[in-house]
């Protein structure tokens, strides 16, 4: 198979284990490893460059409470790993990025104070800050998917564009963890509203194929930088080494 964008395997962390949530609800969880350096390891020997990492009790709670699984996994050496979750305080920022990840994703906050997540840019550099822009319905989503708030997902991509933003992760809730497919059309609008973007799609990745038809977007819209998958990786129905050769 022919790939052209960076595959992201995902790492859910809940409680220091690596665990999968249903459309992000707290009370569909799946335990997958108990210990997370184990799937880390496992992607990085199928073929994978990055790794995507999310602190959920971060996302819940608003602050970070898996650094020490993640320095398990900044461990296995040969990984870009980014990660997201609770990210709403410079010091937070500054105290993940010095573990030594490759960026740390904003969410949360970056819906409700853009020109923070510019002067982020501005201290820490545009390549170290992703936002992660979480839509139902073409809205944005907040705390953890809990809250829908008025924002339109493009227009604030757009906004956070204007302000120096270079790397979004546009995920459609709805087809998260859905094993249904991803939501195309809405990857392709993000990815066409933000060309100045490295767009990462995530959500609904179910079969290889489905990554074929993402890369056929990337052929279109060059920004489409990468997808991320997890679900379909942890219950077989994708081989990161077909994706990785």
């Amino acid at each position: 198979m022919e790939q052209s964008m960076t595959i992201y395997p995902a790492i859910d962390l809940r409680k220091g284990r690596c665990v999968r949530l249903f459309q992000g609800k707290a009370d569909q969880e799946t335990v997958y490893f108990e210990n997370p350096a184990e799937p880390a390891k496992s992607w990085l020997e199928a073929g994978a460059s990055h790794l995507h990492v999310v602190d959920l009790d971060g996302a819940f709670d608003g602050s970070s409470a898996n650094l020490d699984a993640v320095r398990s996994i900044l461990q296995v050496k040969g990984l870009k790993v980014q990660l997201g979750g609770g990210m709403r305080s410079e010091e937070a920022i500054e105290s993940a990025l010095s573990l030594g990840l490759n960026r740390v994703i904003i969410g949360t906050r970056a819906c409700s104070e853009p020109e923070w997540v510019g002067g982020l840019i501005q201290k820490f550099g545009a390549e170290k800050i992703v936002v992660g822009i979480d839509a139902k319905d073409g809205m944005v989503a907040t705390k953890g998917w809990v809250e829908t708030s008025q924002t339109e997902a493009i227009e604030l991509a757009q906004q956070l564009e204007s302000l120096g933003v270079r790397w979004i992760i546009h995920t459609d809730v709805a087809t998260d963890g859905a094993m249904k497919g991803p939501n195309l059309t809405a990857q392709k609008q993000m990815a066409e509203a933000v060309p100045q973007c490295q767009v990462i799609a995530s959500g609904g990745v179910t079969r290889e194929s489905d990554i074929d038809d993402l890369n056929n977007l990337a052929q279109q819209f060059p920004n489409m930088e990468g997808v991320i998958v997890g679900k379909a990786l942890y219950e077989g129905t994708v081989s990161l080494k077909n994706l990785c050769v």
